[in-house]
């Protein structure tokens, strides 16, 4: 059975996405990858594993300056220190954060993921807080002492100050204040990881609702791409789609064109498309906070052969490397039928990393587990049930400057894959207008330079080869009609 897509509104009269279920099952996963491990406690400064904890969301503005920390100590309920007004908004709208209601003899860390309990210590996780805004703060504020204190606090409550502290991204400021408290600090991001491993059936429908809404966005590129357009317009047209149809972030559209493909630079221009380029793009959003990662390739107006047979090699790697996932298969299996970093013109493995390559897509675009050949023979993870990947190829055009790209992003399920990237990538798309020209319509399939398409060109040597350039004159002007008769034609020739 397909992977449902549904409206983005709550109606009455079918179920849908189940939020209250995704908050409930989130936090039962990241509560269970605790309690297998060694820590006491996580501590988060990173977006995507606060809202993967609490549920809580104040912009991306915020995203890149670690102003927020949320905490879950074992065997208690999330805290969330939020930015100023933001911590009395979570206290009147997300009823989730207030446990004061709750059950006094529920287990929070039993196997009833809808479970919660109250706590006397700790009534309510929504509280205000802030950190050191990335150094901005004198360090004689004492910001980064009063985070830690309100750590220490936390774990002093539980019995845990002699555990191990997770902590996923920190400042040095607060590392060095943690450790001034007695905490000592470790890493804390593989425990996030394992947790947002696997997806829950209600990620699963919000990745691949962000997913149509990418296939929207390149059907209104499709339409768009002409010479003459430039690659930040088509940035900004994919980006006005996906807000139109409810995006919450735009992350990134890389938007690459003609000489730019090869070596792939990464980041848009305002170059020019002309006729005959090719064109990839990535697109880089967020619904309800779940991420894709798309790229397709376009050539504009036509396409060169070195175009078309680029396009060709890339589609095999990555129909190669789908026709292989499935449960109990490993990341190596994968990238093992992907070329080396030598076969496409780059010294190492290193030095061509992202090209062939594979990612876990959830509430950030690269999460477990992770498909390269720099990292999967040595460190091969398994491939499970529940999982959501992406898988990208790059191949280079013999001509020395075109280059395709493909990515697809799909469901592992008890038997395969479903793809949930569905805009049509099986062959190289031509895009822009057709031309008409006396003898028809302009082939698709020719080279962006006219003339080496005329006979000329494109005839072997031997048949246009010429010993005198008079007779060729002569021949073309009989072709033409208008020549008069031979000796006429043939006294002009010099």
């Amino acid at each position: 059975m397909a992977i449902s897509t549904f409206g983005t509104n709550s109606v009455d009269w079918e179920t849908r996405i189940d939020l209250n279920r995704l908050r409930r099952e989130r936090l039962w996963r990241l509560r269970a990858e605790l309690d297998k491990s060694e820590l006491g406690a996580l501590l988060a400064f990173d977006f995507s594993n606060i809202r993967y904890m609490t549920s809580t969301h104040i912009g991306t503005w915020a995203m890149d300056k670690l102003i927020r920390s949320a905490l879950l100590v074992r065997g208690g309920e999330p805290i969330i220190w939020d930015f100023g007004s933001a911590a009395k908004h979570h206290q009147l709208y997300n009823p989730w954060l207030d446990y004061s209601g709750a059950h006094p003899d529920n287990n929070p860390s039993g196997t009833d993921p809808e479970a919660s309990a109250r706590d006397e210590r700790n009534l309510s996780g929504a509280r205000a807080g802030i950190s050191t805004l990335r150094g901005a703060f004198h360090p004689a504020a004492g910001i980064a002492e009063g985070v830690a204190r309100k750590i220490r606090h936390e774990l002093e409550l539980y019995g845990l100050l002699d555990q191990p502290l997770g902590v996923d991204v920190i400042e040095l400021p607060i590392l060095a204040a943690l450790q001034a408290e007695g905490i000592r600090v470790v890493d804390g991001q593989q425990v996030f990881l394992e947790a947002r491993r696997i997806k829950t059936g209600d990620e699963i429908s919000l990745l691949t609702q962000a997913c149509s809404m990418v296939d929207a966005a390149y059907e209104q590129l499709y339409e768009a791409l002409r010479p003459g357009i430039r690659e930040n317009e088509c940035v900004g047209l994919v980006a006005k789609t996906l807000y139109d149809l409810g995006s919450e972030y735009v992350e990134g559209v890389n938007a690459i064109s003609g000489e730019r493909c090869s070596p792939h630079p990464h980041v848009y221009s305002d170059r020019l498309l002309r006729p005959g380029d090719p064109a990839f793009f990535d697109i880089l959003h967020s619904f309800m906070g779940y991420r894709t990662c798309y790229y397709r390739t376009f050539a504009v107006g036509s396409a060169s052969v070195a175009q078309r047979d680029a396009y060709k090699r890339c589609r095999e790697y990555m129909d190669q490397a789908i026709a292989l996932v499935r449960p109990g298969a490993t990341t190596a299996d994968i990238v093992s039928v992907w070329p080396k970093a030598e076969e496409f013109g780059f010294a190492n493995e290193e030095a061509a990393f992202a090209l062939q390559y594979g990612h876990g897509v959830g509430l950030s675009i690269w999460e477990k587990p992770i498909f390269s050949r720099l990292v999967s023979f040595d460190n091969p993870e398994i491939v499970e049930q529940g999982m959501v990947f992406a898988l990208e190829t790059y191949w280079p055009a013999k001509d020395g400057w075109s280059a395709a790209r493909i990515e697809e992003e799909l469901v592992v399920t008890a038997d395969g894959c479903e793809l949930i990237t569905k805009f049509p990538a099986e062959d190289l798309l031509v895009a822009g207008r057709r031309y008409y020209t006396v003898g028809g319509e302009l082939p698709s399939l020719r080279e962006a330079q006219s003339h080496l398409n005329t006979d000329i060109f494109t005839e072997p040597p031997s048949k246009t080869a010429r010993k005198d350039p008079g007779h060729d004159r002569l021949d073309q002007q009989l072709a033409a009609g208008n020549a008069g008769d031979r000796s006429q034609a043939a006294g002009r020739l010099p």
